[in-house]
């Protein structure tokens, strides 16, 4: 199971996030297999910033790890992302979270992503795509329900339940 985090806080968020998903899928190198519903979050670690549109998908590639990153931030820079501050604005933010049991570290790369188990913004819509994950603390459900009681800082709201239409595109 490969999982993509995405993320926009500026712009038309929900369409942004709905481009890089046509991007990834353009070259038919990557494919959609599950959206989870869109969420709406309070930023993470810089504050003074925009809320987040956040979502998780599951997608099937023949592409490598590293190469799977390469193309996620190829969409990003596409799309006009420009780093200037860390945790700060982002149009689109692509994250590698899981890719199938495979664990490792790079200069570049670490899987699973680090910290997913301390972001309720990843945890609520990756369970929305993985209802049965096991993570590395264990399954979803209880890594959920600790991060929830752990923190009530990062509200996680839902905004919209989304399909894929996969002919089109689009999300439906």
């Amino acid at each position: 199971m490969i999982l993509l985090g995405l993320g926009s806080n500026m712009g038309d968020r929900e369409q942004n996030l709905q481009q890089s998903l046509q991007l990834l899928a353009a070259d038919g190198k990557v494919k959609i297999e599950k959206l989870s519903s869109i969420y709406e979050t309070s930023p993470f670690g810089v504050t003074d910033q925009a809320d987040f549109l956040n979502m998780v998908v599951r997608v099937k590639t023949h592409l490598a790890p590293a190469e799977l990153l390469a193309k996620c931030l190829e969409v990003e820079q596409v799309m006009g992302r420009i780093r200037t501050r860390h945790w700060g604005p982002r149009i689109i933010d692509i994250d590698l979270l899981i890719y199938d049991d495979i664990q490792m570290q790079s200069e570049t790369l670490t899987l699973p992503h680090p910290g997913i188990v301390f972001r309720t913004f990843v945890l609520v819509p990756m369970r929305d795509v993985a209802p049965k994950l096991q993570l590395e603390d264990g399954p979803i459900v209880e890594v959920l329900v600790s991060s929830f009681s752990a923190s009530r800082e990062h509200e996680v709201r839902l905004w919209r339940i989304v399909d894929w239409d996969s002919s089109r595109k689009c999300f439906v």
